[in-house]
C-alpha cells in the first residue's frame, strides 16, 4: 500500500512539473487580472456628454487591453452620494468634481501639476482649479465660461451696445432703455430660488474681489465677512426689483420661463450660465442670443466673466492603479479627444491645444477670450453650505421678508457657523 502511495505521489509531481514546463497543460496558472478602474461622473445617462464619454472610454479600453475603465453616470443625488463616499473614504478611482476640485475634494485627490498637459491649461480655468500652493487636482476637459446672457435683437432695438456696459450703473441705464420699449429688462425664475442665488454668484465678485484697492477675497477665505459690502449688493438687487427691471412674477416663475422669455424676446438680460442659451434655443432656434462680461461695481475696475468646472476628471489618492488612471487622463488630454468631448457641451476646451466647436457662441467666446474670469463666488470664497443662504436671503429681499441689512446679517451668521 505504501509503495502505491509513493508511486502516485511521484506521478502527481511529474504531472505538475510537466504542466509548468508545457505552458500549464494540466494545471493552468491564474491569468493576471487587468486593472479595473471606476470613473464616476455627475452627468446623468440621458445627457449628450455622457454618451460621448462612454464612447471615449470604450475606445480607450480597446486600445489598452491591460486596463478596463468603467463609466458610472450620475444621478440627481450625485453631490450627496459623493459626500457620503468621502465620509467613508470609499471613493471611485476617478470622478468629476463639479466645481469643487479645490475646496471640497482636494484632500482626496492626487496632485497632477507634474503632468505634461498642465502647461496647456486654458487661462480661464487655471485659477479655478489651482490651490494656494499651486497644486492642481483635475484635468479640465472643458471650461464653463459665462457672463450676462442677453437677446441681441432686443438690446439693439433699445439702442444699447453691450460693449459700452462697463459698470453696474451702465447696466442700470441699459435696463431703463429696455423697459422703455416695453420689454422686461431682467428675467429671474425665482420659484426655484437657486436662480436668485445665481444672481449673487454673478454679481458678488465685482463687489468683493475686484482689484487691489477693494479686494476682500482673502478676508473671506480667512474668516472675515464684510456685511457692509453684502448690504450694498442686496440693496442694489432690491433697487432692480423696485425699479421694475425684474419680471413681475419673479417669485413664481421658473428657469424654463427665463429660457423662453429670452428666446422670444420678452426679456433682455439674464444671470445664468450659458446653459440658459442652449435651453432658449430649444424654444426658438433662430433667437439671436449671446453673452457679455459682468459689469464692475467700482469705477476703474474692469468687467469680468464667471468661470467654473464643467467636465473634469480627478484621481483618488488611494486608488490601486494611479499610473493607469494617469494614462487615461493623458488619453483624454489628446487634442482630438478633448475637442470632441468639449464640443459635446458646446463650450471651450480645457486645454489650449484642443479646439472645440462652440457653435452659435463662437464669436462671443472669441470676443471676450481675454477678459478675466472669476470662479463661482460661493465655491471659491465662501465655506461649503453658504449657497443655500445666498438663495434664501436673496428671495427674502425680493419678498420683503428681509431688508438688505438683515440679509447681510444672516449671511454673516451662517458664514461664521459654517466657516468653523
Amino acid at each position: 500500500m505504501k509503495k502505491r502511495i509513493v508511486v502516485l505521489s511521484m506521478l502527481l509531481s511529474l504531472l505538475i512539473i510537466s504542466s509548468e514546463a508545457f505552458g500549464g497543460l494540466f494545471f493552468k496558472k491564474k491569468k493576471e487580472d487587468k486593472a479595473h478602474l471606476t470613473f464616476m461622473v455627475n452627468f446623468q445617462a440621458s445627457e449628450t456628454i455622457t454618451g460621448v464619454l462612454e464612447e471615449v472610454v470604450n475606445e480607450f479600453n480597446a486600445e489598452n487591453p491591460d486596463i478596463e475603465i468603467e463609466l458610472i453616470p450620475g444621478t440627481s443625488g450625485y453631490e450627496a452620494m459623493m459626500k457620503a463616499k468621502m465620509a467613508a473614504n470609499d471613493l471611485p478611482d476617478m470622478w468629476s468634481t463639479h466645481g469643487w476640485s479645490v475646496a471640497r475634494y482636494s484632500e482626496y485627490l492626487t496632485p497632477l501639476q507634474d503632468q505634461s498637459w498642465v502647461t496647456a491649461l486654458h487661462p480661464s480655468i487655471r485659477p479655478v482649479i489651482t490651490n494656494k500652493n499651486g497644486e492642481i487636482f483635475v484635468l479640465p476637459i472643458d471650461v464653463d465660461v459665462a457672463g450676462v446672457a442677453y437677446n441681441k435683437d432686443v438690446v439693439k432695438k433699445a439702442g444699447v451696445n453691450v460693449e459700452n456696459i462697463k459698470t453696474w450703473n451702465d447696466l442700470f441705464n441699459a435696463m431703463e432703455k429696455v423697459k422703455n420699449i416695453g420689454v422686461t429688462p431682467v428675467h429671474i425664475g425665482g420659484k426655484d430660488n437657486w436662480t436668485i442665488g445665481n444672481f449673487f454668484d454673478w454679481a458678488a465678485p465685482s463687489f468683493y474681489v475686484t482689484d487691489d484697492a477693494h479686494y476682500k477675497g482673502e478676508d473671506l477665505k480667512n474668516g472675515k465677512f464684510d456685511t457692509e459690502i453684502w448690504t450694498q449688493l442686496a440693496e442694489m438687487f432690491k433697487e432692480m426689483h423696485e425699479a421694475g427691471y425684474l419680471n413681475v412674477d419673479v417669485l413664481t416663475s421658473t428657469f424654463s420661463d427665463s429660457s423662453r422669455a429670452l428666446a422670444t424676446g420678452e426679456a433682455a438680460f439674464e444671470f445664468y450660465g450659458n446653459y440658459v442659451l442652449a435651453d432658449a434655443w430649444s424654444y426658438n432656434p433662430d433667437a439671436n442670443l449671446g453673452f457679455f462680461p459682468v459689469p464692475a461695481f467700482y469705477e476703474g475696475d474692469e468687467p469680468s466673466l464667471i468661470s467654473g468646472e464643467r467636465t473634469t476628471v480627478g484621481i483618488w489618492k488611494d486608488t490601486k492603479y494611479p499610473e493607469q488612471a494617469k494614462r487615461f487622463l493623458q488619453y483624454l488630454a489628446k487634442p482630438e479627444v478633448m475637442g470632441r468631448l468639449a464640443s459635446a457641451n458646446g463650450i471651450p476646451a480645457g486645454l489650449t491645444t484642443a479646439t472645440s466647436d462652440t457653435g452659435k457662441l463662437a464669436a462671443d467666446y472669441k470676443k471676450w477670450e481675454k477678459v478675466y474670469a472669476f470662479p463661482y463666488f460661493d465655491r471659491e470664497f465662501l465655506p461649503s453650505g453658504m449657497w443655500d443662504t445666498m438663495c434664501s436671503t436673496g428671495a427674502g429681499v425680493l419678498s420683503k421678508d428681509m431688508t438688505p441689512k438683515q440679509a447681510a446679517e444672516k449671511m454673516l451668521e451662517d458664514y461664521k457657523k459654517l466657516y468653523k
